[in-house]
């Protein structure tokens, strides 16, 4: 009786470290899966904040037809944007502006918008003021419009203006 009494013990004994181990380990595989999402999710938004663009005027174009939209960015992030693709551009009368697509070729009536920053090198440098060209397919004719920059997981800017 004494045998089976000290027995049963020592398996409950060797159960329960086996048991505490069993969950240590989870719980240290489970922080360290929590870590590793947390440091991506900081580093994915750092490089979000460090792709930020400001629109510091617009205007419309009358001298094609249709219209155009002419819109001054300035790169106010901390890193070169090169992939002009990457933008949206949206632009049209407030509350129904429409999506432009970046082409090196847009031109008037064509949809589409085109990039030219300051130094026509290609890349846009921080602190470098781009004009972008937005051209719609229809004339825009309304008495406020508003434009916004959007760049690829950047922080995205606004800007509203009357014709002139």
């Amino acid at each position: 009786m004494g045998l089976s009494v000290t027995l049963s013990e020592a398996i409950i004994a060797i159960a329960s470290v086996i048991l505490a181990s069993v969950f240590s380990a989870y719980a240290i595989y489970a922080g360290a899966v929590l870590q590793g999402n947390v440091v991506q999710n900081l580093g994915s938004i750092k490089r979000n904040m460090y792709t930020r663009v400001e629109i510091v005027y617009a205007t419309i174009d009358e001298t094609t037809d249709p219209n155009h939209f002419v819109i001054c960015v300035k790169n106010v992030g901390t890193i070169p944007i090169s992939r002009y693709d990457d933008l949206d551009v949206y632009a049209g009368e407030y509350g129904k502006a429409e999506l432009y697509r970046y082409s090196d070729y847009a031109e008037p009536g064509s949809g589409f918008f085109n990039l030219t920053d300051a130094d026509g090198d290609g890349v846009w440098e921080v602190g470098e003021t781009a004009v972008i060209r937005a051209y719609p397919k229809e004339q825009a004719n309304c008495s406020l419009y508003e434009v916004k920059v959007v760049p690829f997981r950047g922080i995205p800017s606004t800007y509203l203006f009357s014709k002139p």
